[in-house]
């Protein structure tokens, strides 16, 4: 039986090291946030980090339209809403779709929190009385990640995105 013909040509392999590319600092939006994207597809609404948050981090609670997956590699780190599930480094963490919940780090926490993610769909935010104050998705976070890399003098961070918009066959 011959071999399929390959779809995609490839003259390397496509791949990053986050111990080789610059950490985007996102401190001016969220204080103690820093990332380093990984993949951003804005078409397909899939979105892939690393991130490294420090203790008394807290992100605004949010509701999920796609499922996320997060592992920890490093720290202790929580949801308000579920405080006997505390995840630590080597926690695996599945949020399906329609999920809500506040992330949080203690101010005394004894170390900063790393972790993987891949997040598809779109993240709406609240604040603590429930308004709506925004919504993150692929594209809004290539967006902001493009921000915060110039205020820090990075001209261009690298990480693997498609393509581009979908187009006509010419």
């Amino acid at each position: 039986m011959p071999l399929p013909m390959a779809v995609h040509t490839q003259d390397r392999l496509l791949s990053l090291n986050i111990h080789r590319e610059p950490g985007i600092d996102l401190g001016h939006l969220i204080p103690g946030m820093k990332l380093w994207p990984l993949f951003l597809d804005p078409d397909n609404a899939t979105w892939v980090l690393y991130a490294k948050y420090a203790p008394g981090t807290s992100l605004p609670r949010h509701f999920h339209t796609g499922a996320v997956h997060f592992f920890t590699t490093r720290g202790t780190w929580g949801y308000h809403e579920y405080p006997e599930d505390a995840q630590t480094a080597g926690s695996y963490l599945y949020e399906p779709p329609g999920t809500m919940h506040t992330f949080h780090i203690p101010e005394d926490a004894a170390q900063d929190v790393e972790g993987f993610m891949v997040v598809t769909g779109v993240n709406v935010v609240f604040d603590d009385a429930g308004n709506y104050l925004s919504t993150d998705h692929a594209g809004s976070m290539e967006q902001i990640i493009l921000e915060c890399a110039r205020r820090q003098g990075i001209a261009m961070p690298r990480y693997i995105r498609p393509s581009g918009p979908a187009a006509y066959t010419v």
